[in-house]
């Protein structure tokens, strides 16, 4: 590995571990994500199919992997609520809008409208979240996105981190996309929907 290359990731590490011992239920991870999960959490963007949302955008780890799609910069937009990572973001990222708001009102600030994402790519800590905070986040999400639009979100546990009662009360699917057992701990990756009549 190159040494700037090393001295970038060593950097991240710090940062991450920062905002964890700051605010641990926010970042609910003293790591940042693998690039093994992130391609995995980007894997069905079309770069050609509309506008992306990444939740939690923390140090970039998924903006980097959902960029290397093809996707344009100035169809994503990341949503950070920590200022330290928003300016990092801002700094690696100058072509993406960041969004320091949180996600259960982001369409309040969004460049795109109603209908125009594609997907909601999410690295928040649902496990750490209350069902309060699931309804109104995947309601939102789901305002924001096309139909057949996709909700991808991680999780450490190999089980959904929203429940089934949650999903059946916003009518929607969860299928599970794969596991990263290259990412510390190991994670699972679901993408929600909602089923076409």
């Amino acid at each position: 590995m190159p040494q700037g290359e090393f001295k970038g990731r060593a950097t991240e590490y710090l940062n991450f571990l920062a905002a964890w011992v700051s605010k641990p239920r926010q970042t609910a991870s003293v790591v940042p994500s693998s690039r093994y999960l992130a391609r995995l959490m980007a894997a069905g963007i079309d770069p050609t199919d509309g506008r992306v949302l990444e939740l939690g955008g923390g140090t970039g780890v998924f903006t980097r992997a959902i960029l290397k799609t093809g996707l344009p910069p100035e169809k994503l937009e990341v949503v950070e609520i920590n200022p330290a990572f928003a300016r990092g973001l801002r700094r690696h990222f100058p072509q993406v809008s960041i969004l320091e708001t949180p996600a259960q009102i982001v369409s309040t600030v969004a460049g795109g409208e109603p209908g125009d994402y594609q997907a909601v790519v999410s690295g928040l800590p649902l496990l750490a979240m209350d069902r309060a905070a699931h309804v109104d986040i995947l309601s939102e999400a789901f305002r924001m996105l096309k139909p057949g639009g996709s909700f991808v979100q991680f999780t450490y546990s190999v089980r959904p981190p929203v429940s089934r009662d949650t999903l059946a009360a916003l009518g929607l699917e969860v299928e599970r996309v794969g596991q990263v057992v290259r990412n510390f701990p190991p994670a699972t990756v679901f993408r929600f929907f909602r089923p076409r009549d």
